[in-house]
């Protein structure tokens, strides 16, 4: 599988009734009940659908050159001076117009996308990315390839 290219959220996992992985779509995922939230406090609901709603609009960008930029979209409501003055100020990086963390290194590994974690995290300080399914599979959220 040739895996340079834009990968988007397809879904996030979660545990269920049954203590088994279930993978809810982004309507889903928008729609399920809020365990960690008192839902009767309209502010903290609010919040909790921003954090939903970044995660869905998160994607995964992994360039020929080696490297992969986890991307989040910018906050709704911030202008580009407010963008361009946190850029300059080094309090974000931007990738094609979405905020990201410092790139990571990829590799493939017999037909397997591997990501650099860094040492402590796994035994060699990498992680398998793929998944059997044709996903790239980080924490608990699914990303398909767009492009």
């Amino acid at each position: 599988m040739n895996y340079v290219g834009k990968w988007v959220f397809h879904s996030i996992g979660a545990i269920n009734e049954n203590d088994e992985m279930v993978y809810m779509d982004a309507e889903e995922y928008l729609n399920s009940p809020m365990p960690y939230v008192d839902e009767t406090d309209e502010e903290a609901v609010a919040d909790e659908l921003k954090e939903r709603q970044q995660m869905i609009g998160g994607q995964i960008a992994v360039c020929e050159d080696g490297k992969l930029y986890m991307l989040m979209p910018l906050p709704e409501g911030v202008s580009k001076e407010e963008v361009d003055q946190a850029v300059k100020a080094g309090i974000i990086k931007l990738y094609d117009g979405m905020m990201t963390d410092e790139p990571k290194a990829w590799e493939e590994r017999n037909g397997e996308l591997w990501l650099e974690v860094g040492e402590g995290m796994s035994e060699d300080g990498w992680a398998k990315l793929s998944d059997d399914d044709g996903h790239l599979l980080f924490m608990t959220t699914r990303y398909v390839k767009s492009e």
